[in-house]
């Protein structure tokens, strides 16, 4: 028996999940952005969710490696004021579920992490010329490991910040400290980690897409680095600087070498321009940047050329 709303048969169709064709030239409505926008959406969540159920089954084993620098933090603040007490509780009824739900969240999120950062990046594809989309790949196999090596950076760098923290205990007080802010806190740092790591490969690839050129990059160097050390400051908990310069040596090293690489780059582009006899470079009468851009241009044409062709 089929289902029915006022004489008018239902019919459960999945179509509105598939992404909008994406045109040749890769001009898009707002509608077909919006479509694609919900359809990116949709794969990512559906990953995540799907990591989210496999790392559920493994949440005791999760709970306690996410805990290891807690207890690791507190042996070393025993070792130094034996007096001390610190216990680890868990408030609430519903607080066990929240918990293990957070952290099984936090595995999938990592694990899926090459699926959700290519529907991020494919998000942004088709308004990019075709010739540009071959360094999509480049940019997952390139962004998972510094995403993940972000993650793992500010796990490792936890106990460090914790003792300095957990330092100011006074004798005779013990120090109750709930699991579920705990573990949020330490999730949420590993993430800003995470997406800290992200950054120098963003500045490369708006490198690459001719946004950022690279002696823009060498003119704000300094800023960026001062910058760096300053978000470094404030994403890490702890007051020592250990933990800072953790996060902001490197970020600030990633950097450098996309500036490195943006450099190269930018001159093949030149040294390009320059055997094709553009004649909008060697004459000297617009800038660099221009003619790059003209370069670019041609290079479509003939790629459309061949295309059409063949």
């Amino acid at each position: 028996m089929s289902l029915t709303i006022k004489g008018r048969p239902l019919k459960l169709s999945f179509a509105w999940l598939r992404p909008p064709p994406a045109p040749a030239d890769g001009s898009m409505t707002l509608f077909e952005h919006l479509r694609e926008l919900r359809y990116r959406l949709v794969v990512a969540a559906l990953a995540i969710t799907v990591g989210t159920i496999v790392a559920w089954f493994f949440r005791g084993v999760l709970i306690d490696v996410l805990l290891a620098p807690y207890y690791q933090a507190a042996a070393d603040l025993k070792a130094k004021n034996p007096a001390a007490v610190l216990q680890v509780v868990n408030n609430g009824i519903a607080s066990p579920f929240t918990l293990a739900l957070k952290v099984s969240a936090l595995a999938g999120l990592i694990l899926t992490s090459p699926i959700w950062l290519w529907q991020v990046w494919s998000f942004i594809v088709p308004g990019l010329l075709a010739k540009e989309k071959k360094w999509a790949m480049i940019f997952i196999a390139a962004a998972t490991p510094l995403f993940c090596a972000g993650v793992a950076v500010g796990y490792i760098v936890m106990p460090k910040g914790i003792s300095v923290l957990l330092g100011f205990t006074e004798g005779g007080v013990t120090n109750l400290q709930d699991i579920n802010q705990f573990l949020s806190f330490l999730m949420r740092l590993m993430l800003v980690f995470g997406a800290a790591f992200l950054i120098p490969l963003v500045v490369l690839m708006l490198n690459i897409l001719g946004v950022v050129p690279a002696r823009y990059l060498s003119k704000y160097r300094t800023y960026v680095i001062f910058g760096t050390f300053v978000f470094g400051a404030i994403a890490t908990p702890s007051t020592d600087p250990f933990s800072m310069l953790a996060l902001a040596a490197p970020m600030t090293v990633l950097f450098l070498a996309a500036e490195i690489i943006a450099h190269i780059l930018d001159r093949r582009k030149a040294r390009r321009a320059a055997l094709a006899g553009d004649d909008l470079l060697l004459a000297g009468s617009v800038d660099q940047d221009t003619a790059l851009q003209q370069l670019s241009e041609d290079d479509d044409d003939d790629d459309g050329s061949r295309s059409s062709g063949s």
